[in-house]
């Protein structure tokens, strides 16, 4: 099992699905530890009584089917799949509001869904879900992608109140891949994902949505410098190192 999941963290996003299916046949064992564990991109259906997209997950999902954050219906119909207590639906339907503008802050454009629901502890879990597609044909503004995606999940775990005081648990997963494809460079990919987790003890009066939204905007933060500096910024000193630039070459050249 630990070989698998050392195996799956190397693995590209966009190659993680074939892989999980290989691993499911050869251990058939550990099934539910690997769909438990292992995050996969993210995908998307629309709701058609809102005409809204939203993003589908193991979180939102029961059998075959998916609920919506904006109907609070499964896609397909399901009769007897689980729902959020009325208190919780309704902090969930304003978390998805207050993260759509998150969402559009900080990734111009996208789509982002948020689901709870309670857990063992008399506490409550809530996902946190983004996904972007900054593709030419997709969400990308700029046009500088042939193919792009970026898929984030935040799992809170919220335990319950004691003193005016909550234990807060995120664990974030960010998956990212690109392709770009030019005459002067050709095609090149970069596709990797990272994951950290984050424990804070905060007082509940301004209330779970705001202490969940400070830490998801920190640790998001990191996680996007930590992409930037392990895989960019490894990419250019390789690039540079192989195919220094022009200018530098004719520096080092000897005078004839």
């Amino acid at each position: 099992m630990e070989a698998a999941m050392g195996l799956m963290r190397r693995m590209p996003p966009k190659h993680s699905e074939t892989a999980l299916s290989a691993l499911l046949s050869l251990m058939p064992q550990h099934s539910s530890d690997l769909l438990s564990q292992v995050d996969q991109p993210l995908q998307v259906l629309c709701d058609v009584d809102y005409g809204k997209e939203f993003i589908l997950c193991e979180y939102n999902r029961d059998a075959d089917s998916y609920r919506s954050p904006w109907s609070n219906k499964y896609h397909p119909p399901l009769e007897d799949g689980p729902y959020p207590s009325p208190e919780l639906r309704k902090l969930e339907i304003e978390a998805n509001e207050v993260f759509a503008i998150y969402r559009d802050q900080y990734y111009e454009g996208g789509i982002s869904s948020v689901y709870m629901w309670e857990d063992e502890n008399e506490g409550f879990v809530a996902c946190f879900l983004i996904k972007k597609d900054g593709s030419k044909s997709g969400h990308g503004r700029r046009g500088y992608l042939q193919e792009g995606a970026w898929d984030a999940i935040h799992v809170m775990e919220v335990g319950p109140e004691e003193e005016g005081m909550a234990h807060y648990c995120l664990t974030s997963t960010v998956m990212l891949s690109l392709t770009t494809n030019n005459e002067s460079t050709g095609t090149f990919n970069l596709s990797g994902s990272i994951r950290r987790q984050m424990n804070m003890d905060l007082s509940v009066a301004d209330g779970h949505l705001c202490n969940m939204g400070k830490m998801i905007e920190e640790l998001e933060g990191k996680l996007r410098n930590s992409l930037d500096q392990v895989y960019f910024g490894k990419t250019r000193e390789m690039v540079c190192t192989l195919r220094p630039p022009a200018e530098l070459v004719q520096v080092r050249l000897p005078d004839s």
